[in-house]
């Protein structure tokens, strides 16, 4: 067969798309057109982190969410785990933690809908942690930010982890405060953190700072457990009252660098006069117990 020419060569792929569709169709191949993809297990990750970062970090897990999502992936040997970022703007006025806790919601909604068994990982951070709170169902202070997680997804959260809460001054932090999802919550305050910690000795990088990778590692370390375990908790496996940071580790490191993101305390937020240092501190690990009442309300969350 010979093209030559505009004509013949339109002759010629007429011709060759006949013989084609000949072939396939003598080969038993049914042509339908092209195909539509859809989600297979295959294609679906055995856990998810969904994080939300801190104020005034830019778009994206956060400092403190990358590091623990990277921890989680070396602890949590043999799953794959996919991350996602929550959409929401995290600014200092922090009028937005209803929208990141739809956005954590809706992707909650998606992910199930898709992959069933999907394992997800609730994580934040700062202004993050009180996104989670909202989902969680915690009230902070009595302001009404946003919608809690449906209950019939419950079950598909395996583990939650929250760094820097300010509902921690209150007393409310997630594991004593959510019905929905204390049960499988860790929540971590640096005790050197003026935003999660009302004592002594307080400085503002404690919060900025505070959290790579001692703390990023502890909780990968639950998330880990609770992944490998199914939604059950490992027995006797659980946060120990006063459990600090690892021996050798500092505040950052070398793979994270220090903290770049343009964090500023709200008013009445600075750093306390410095006072005497409780001996020994660590971190305020909150282990789910019997939910109590709020003894205060928060004028601002971060």
């Amino acid at each position: 067969m010979v093209c030559r020419g505009t004509r013949g060569l339109r002759v010629c792929r007429a011709r060759c798309a006949v013989l084609g569709a000949a072939v396939l169709l003598g080969a038993g191949v049914l042509v339908t057109g092209p195909s539509t993809a859809t989600a297979s297990a295959a294609d679906c990750p055995d856990a998810e982190v969904i994080f939300a970062r801190g104020t005034d970090e830019p778009d994206g897990l956060g400092r403190v969410g990358e590091a623990f999502v990277d921890s989680l992936r070396t602890q949590a040997v043999g799953l794959d785990i996919a991350s996602y970022a929550v959409n929401y703007k995290a600014t200092k006025l922090q009028l937005h933690g209803g929208d990141g806790a739809n956005d954590t919601i809706a992707h909650i909604k998606s992910t199930v809908s898709s992959c069933p068994d999907t394992r997800i990982v609730l994580g934040g951070y700062s202004q993050g942690a009180s996104v989670i709170d909202i989902v969680a169902g915690v009230p902070l202070g009595g302001i009404t930010w946003g919608s809690a997680l449906p209950p019939e997804y419950a079950d598909n959260v395996a583990a939650v982890a929250t760094f820097g809460d300010v509902a921690d001054r209150t007393g409310g932090s997630l594991p004593t405060q959510s019905a929905l999802l204390g049960s499988k919550a860790i929540d971590l305050c640096n005790p050197a953190d003026p935003i999660c910690h009302a004592g002594p000795g307080n400085a503002w990088s404690g919060h900025t700072e505070g959290y790579v990778p001692a703390y990023t590692t502890q909780a990968a370390t639950f998330a880990a457990a609770k992944l490998l375990a199914g939604s059950t908790q490992t027995p006797g496996y659980g946060p120990l009252p006063g459990y600090g940071p690892l021996p050798g580790y500092g505040s950052a490191v070398p793979d994270y660098g220090p903290d770049t993101s343009v964090h500023g305390p709200l008013p009445g937020y600075g750093p306390q006069p410095p006072g005497p240092q409780s001996p020994g501190p660590g971190a305020s690990v909150i282990s789910p117990t019997t939910p109590s009442p709020d003894t205060g309300a928060i004028s601002a969350v971060y």
